[in-house]
């Protein structure tokens, strides 16, 4: 399947392979559809000789294809990685660009790629993963960093704990060009399972003060600052729902059996809700943003919301 836009409204032919979307002189997003589970996007930015690539891929042959994608492109291959959190999908295919490339992050994404080890082959065991090593950011920072590829400047910045501890935004100011890593899930289900209901919107806050009009999301179709209000009427409704419910005493899988989903029924992934909503009551009881959570409970509350069945990796 093709298509003349990949930005297209939904409801329009999209590819069903990965791929590239030129979105300025020296910047392209990756797609990789339908955005699901391990299905996330990346980007790259060349100039100068030079290319700097953004986030990567959850398998070697997906990691291999995205190398292939860069320079099918006519850009040359990375020298630097940038991770925008810890996630395997997003940082597996790291080990494909080393060492030639080095690999940034904020100081949080390497401590807990390296704490997570291979853990998308806990989650998921038998999906074929290829040879990846674990490859945590050999540079690191805490706020904020601008780099520079060729006349195109990019901004990472820390917008605090949010989809995870260690989140980082690419910015470009002067292309209107946003990578939001997974703040933003555009049409799917926003996850916060590692991180902040109230950092994920504040970090919503931190996207519009940049003012893009481009913004390439973690996993979806490239969009426009629209995102940021879906992203946002979900997680409102998350919030509203965790105050209920764990005022009444609901456990959040109970809470999330008993949601009217309403206008968000229709976004994949829906068995998320319970994962939020564990995280909604941790932020409730008053513990601080980021408290790790019992995972063998919240991914056994997942597969219940999927009807008993684990949720399915598409990498």
């Amino acid at each position: 399947m093709t298509t003349t836009n990949p930005q297209a409204p939904a409801g329009e032919a999209v590819p069903d392979s990965p791929y590239t979307v030129p979105l300025a002189p020296g910047v392209h997003a990756y797609i990789q559809p339908d955005g699901g589970w391990c299905l996330n996007n990346a980007g790259f930015v060349t100039g100068a000789g030079r290319t700097l690539l953004i986030d990567t891929a959850a398998t070697e042959r997906r990691a291999l294809a995205l190398r292939e994608a860069v320079l099918a492109s006519g850009a040359p291959l990375p020298t630097t990685v940038v991770n925008t959190h810890h996630h395997g999908d997003h940082t597996y295919g790291n080990c494909v660009f080393t060492p030639e490339a080095t690999v940034i992050g904020h100081a949080d994404c390497r401590r807990e790629t390296i704490a997570a080890g291979l853990q998308l082959h806990l989650a998921w065991p038998t999906v074929d993963y290829g040879a990846v090593e674990v490859t945590p950011p050999t540079l690191t920072f805490t706020d904020a960093l601008t780099l520079h590829v060729g006349d195109i400047e990019v901004r990472l910045l820390h917008p605090g704990v949010a989809h995870t501890v260690g989140d980082t935004i690419a910015w470009l100011p002067e292309q209107g060009i946003v990578f939001t890593g997974d703040l933003v899930f555009n049409g799917g289900t926003p996850f916060i399972m590692m991180g902040s209901l109230s950092g994920s919107l504040r970090a919503l806050e931190t996207l519009r003060a940049l003012g893009a009009h481009t913004v390439v999301p973690g996993h979806g179709r490239v969009t426009d600052p629209g995102a940021y209000d879906a992203v946002e009427s979900y997680l409102r409704f998350v919030e509203d729902l965790a105050r209920t419910s764990h005022a009444a005493g609901l456990t959040p899988l109970e809470a999330a059996r008993r949601a009217d989903l309403g206008e968000f029924a229709a976004l994949p992934e829906s068995e998320r809700l319970v994962a939020n909503l564990h995280r909604a009551y941790v932020e409730l009881d008053g513990l601080p943003l980021g408290t790790p959570l019992d995972l063998v409970t919240v991914l056994g509350d997942m597969m219940v919301m999927n009807g008993g069945r684990p949720v399915a990796c598409h990498a």
